[in-house]
């Protein structure tokens, strides 16, 4: 034990934590009471735990852990005993193989790392976590574990994770020595297992002043996940950028790449983005799971109406379909499943895109590449002489690529499009305010729409509640609608929601529409149209379907339905 108190009175002296006279003090009471070090520091009032575990993080190279933000896997509590637990204060907070990641308020405590591996039989990894947040996790996983329902057991990593990244050969010694080394590829393993358990869709890694951030995006919203220190910063960044085939060696331009690894038997692929900021250099990684594209239209949560028109529209021999919304809408989720379900032998698919988000096989697909003039339109004009069934274009940004698009659907082609606009009607408009002649667009036009994604209520913690009467205002419900809301809970990291599913508001162009365009007719005149005579649903009424099924929150309808 001697030499761990040796490492850390070394630490408190080269930090600069304490003048060497009031580390005398502390070692004189330590003597008389016969207590740990660490125990008279802290209750004595010589140093405070968040700049101790701060500094303990930079000495030894461990990360540190917000535990209050972070949702523990019931299953592991089988692994390390309880009496364990409380006695050496440390929580598990992930598995990796045979390696078991503990949070600890103290990781030079030998005998706990010691009797940990002897019981558990597994490598132990530490992280650092404030005392106070270990001992609420304790109280959280062990003893409400008895008294809460079973929760849905995650998938640990694959033994196969680490094995997956692909190295480039690039020559740069030191940086390649640091991301090599043991606890940085731990740390970026760790961080790509927790997203996923926690169904992250991005990860933000986010370089501050005296710290590296890490947050995760999940069903939305983004959340603080992970500290690490800045002294990690360099090789945490190159250890992502070697994996992504980025270079290393460039820390002033924007770069972009992708890798992908198998977790829980599946390949999930990340698209990284780097960015050079003042700080340093961000990434952003983007989750894109392609088995969720397997799963087909129907899981995509949309009503049964709105996916029978789709089907309808889809089942078009040509013309063209548009999904619109904002950015992270899941529009190119819906356009992927539309083409894994056109994706058959005797159909010729090619995409243009920018980037290509999900690979998938049979398909031809086309990244922009704007810096050597293969931008939309170039490659646009070059995918038409490949004789193709089905084109589906990234995004229309411009009256050039839609002049072609337009053209390509009267001459035989299925296309398929994005657009930033926010309901299906405002898409026609747009088009047109492009310069394209509206009788182009009204005869190549098969269905327009406007899509959203809307968070689900948790339905472990999910509670009857009544709204405030003001939030009700101006919404037609049925009569006797029970709402409900998410109290909540471990499942859903005490967010109240758990997943996300698509709203899609379809206007299905026919004969009065195309000469209400050709007319010139304002977007407000068509979606009135549409939902008077057509019976088209808009973006809030499929919400407020799912309002009164019990799935959503009146809260979501209104943050998700108002312009």
């Amino acid at each position: 034990m001697s030499v761990f108190k040796e490492r850390l009175i070394e630490l408190l002296i080269s930090q600069k934590i304490l003048s060497k006279e009031r580390l005398q003090e502390a070692l004189d009471i330590q003597r008389k009471k016969a207590v740990p070090l660490r125990d008279v520091l802290l209750k004595e009032g010589f140093v405070n735990e968040p700049k101790l575990i701060s500094a303990l993080s930079e000495s030894l190279y461990l990360p540190t852990l917000n535990l209050s933000h972070y949702r523990i896997d019931q299953s592991l509590t089988d692994i390390v005993p309880e009496r364990l637990a409380r006695q050496y204060k440390l929580v598990p907070i992930s598995r990796i193989g045979d390696t078991l990641t503990v949070a600890m308020a103290d990781p030079l405590n030998i005998f706990a790392l010691d009797d940990l591996r002897l019981i558990t039989g597994y490598k132990v990894d530490p992280v650092v976590a404030l005392e106070k947040d270990i001992l609420q996790a304790i109280h959280t996983v062990y003893d409400r574990k008895k008294e809460e329902a079973p929760l849905p057991q995650e998938h640990p990593m694959d033994d196969s994770f680490a094995s997956s990244f692909e190295e480039s050969a690039i020559e740069v010694d030191n940086l390649r020595d640091q991301t090599n080394a043991a606890p940085v590829v731990k740390i970026v393993n760790l961080m790509l297992s927790e997203a996923l358990k926690k169904r992250a869709s991005d990860i933000h890694i986010e370089p501050q002043e005296h710290d590296l951030r890490v947050r995760f995006r999940v069903d939305g919203d983004l959340g603080d996940s992970l500290t690490i220190p800045k002294k990690n910063e360099n090789a945490i960044i190159a250890r992502i950028k070697i994996i992504s085939g980025l270079d290393i060696t460039e820390a002033r331009l924007p770069q972009d790449g992708r890798f992908k690894i198998k977790f829980s038997n599946k390949e999930v692929d990340f698209r990284v983005s780097l960015l050079p900021t003042s700080f340093g250099q961000k990434l952003v990684l983007r989750v894109l799971d392609r088995s969720s594209l397997s799963m087909g239209l129907d899981a995509l949560g949309f009503s049964q109406e709105t996916l029978t028109l789709l089907k309808e529209a889809i089942a078009k021999p040509y013309g063209m379909i548009l999904v619109t919304g904002p950015t992270g809408s899941g529009k190119s989720t819906t356009l992927y499943s539309v083409l894994n379900l056109l994706n058959t032998p005797e159909k010729n698919i090619i995409t243009i895109e920018d980037p290509v988000e999900y690979q998938i096989e049979g398909i031809t697909q086309i990244p922009v590449k704007s810096d050597i003039g293969m931008d939309f339109a170039a490659g646009l004009k070059s995918i038409l002489r490949q004789s193709p069934d089905v084109i589906l274009i990234g995004e229309i940004r411009d009256s050039e690529t839609a002049d072609i698009a337009i053209k390509a659907a009267l001459t035989g082609q299925f296309v398929m499009s994005t657009l930033h606009t926010n309901n299906a009607a405002q898409a026609v408009a747009r088009l047109c305010d492009m310069g394209l002649e509206p009788f182009l667009v009204a005869s190549s036009l098969i269905m327009s729409s406007a899509q959203r994604l809307v968070r689900m209520i948790c339905t472990h913690c999910k509670k009857p509640v009544t709204p405030d009467a003001a939030l009700l205002q101006g919404f037609s419900l049925k009569p006797g609608v029970q709402f409900f809301k998410g109290e909540g809970c471990q499942l859903c990291a005490h967010t109240g929601y758990y997943g996300r599913k698509a709203i899609l508001e379809i206007l299905m162009i026919d004969d009065i529409i195309r000469e209400m365009i050709v007319k010139g007719s304002s977007s407000s005149e068509i979606q009135e149209y549409a939902v008077r005579n057509c019976a088209m649903k808009t973006l809030r009424e499929e919400a407020i379907e799912k309002l009164e099924k019990g799935l959503i929150t009146i809260e979501e309808v209104i943050r998700v339905t108002t312009e």
